[in-house]
């Protein structure tokens, strides 16, 4: 049985834990993105992520989001949208 290639993010942003990945999407009305926020952690040896927020991830979440929205932005005015 053949394996689904794994598909990875255009971009992200990390800065500390946070991270926002932004993802590609080709549709009739041109390309789109979108973004997912978490916050990676370890558990023991091995990394994991979490979409869940402590009061003291906020002002990261609210940076990296800020940082994806000008990456798509720029984006954009680069391909003429």
């Amino acid at each position: 049985m053949a394996s689904k290639p794994k598909v990875r993010p255009v971009h992200e942003v990390r800065l500390g834990r946070i991270k926002a990945a932004i993802w590609e999407n080709e549709t009739q009305n041109g390309t789109r993105h979108n973004v997912t926020v978490t916050r990676i952690y370890k558990d023991g040896e091995q990394w994991k992520d979490s979409t869940s927020f402590g009061r003291d991830d906020l002002p990261l979440v609210a940076k990296v989001a800020d940082q994806a929205h000008s990456w798509i932005f720029e984006q954009a005015t680069n391909s003429g949208e």
